[in-house]
């Protein structure tokens, strides 16, 4: 037996509704999702069975930074290493992301590594020394008294690794319009 259309009673502005029932599948969805709804709420929230999102997600990045530091445990920071890393293209291009990050790198020594507020990282002048194990000091841990603070501790050491192998790049191609040369040159 089929169902006709029925019109509801009220009119608002020339539109008249029909009053038909949900068809089958629908409401049967809207049902197993109430269900699921519960049974969600009363396994993460009530009874707190299982790891809510937010902290699998953390769970995950706590394995993530043990498994990095544990790469980096294996592999020491040397002149070698990072002179080696700045010979890898993916190494390379990682660090000059980091470098291009707004609000980091770039905003004191340029997107040419020419120097702004900070030194000229093109020239072979260096103020805190230009040997890799140098420039990776001074990006990990800073110079607090000139402005610069510690990047390691925001980027993590991988990261910092990559930014030494960026700036690695840059040295001795000489920015046009680079700042002056300052420190010794090396």
């Amino acid at each position: 037996m089929t169902q006709q259309d029925q019109v509801r009673d009220h009119d608002f502005d020339g539109i008249r509704e029909f009053d038909n029932r949900l068809p089958n599948w629908w409401l049967w969805s809207f049902y197993l999702a109430c269900i699921f709804s519960v049974i969600y709420w009363v396994h993460y929230h009530v009874l707190r069975t299982g790891a809510a999102p937010l902290q699998e997600y953390a769970m995950e990045m706590k394995a993530a930074d043990e498994r990095a530091a544990a790469e980096l445990a294996r592999s020491p920071v040397d002149d070698a290493s990072l002179l080696a890393l700045a010979q890898d293209a993916a190494a390379v291009a990682e660090g000059r992301k980091v470098f291009m990050t707004p609000g980091q790198c770039v905003t004191c020594h340029k997107e040419d590594g020419g120097g702004l507020v900070g030194p000229n990282l093109t020239d072979n002048a260096w103020i805190h020394g230009g040997s890799p194990m140098a420039i990776h000091k001074t990006i990990s841990k800073g110079v607090p008294e000139k402005g610069m603070q510690a990047w390691e501790a925001l980027l993590g050491p991988a990261k910092v690794r990559q930014v030494t192998a960026f700036v690695l790049t840059l040295k001795g191609k000489n920015a046009p319009n680079g700042k002056a040369p300052e420190g010794k040159v090396e």
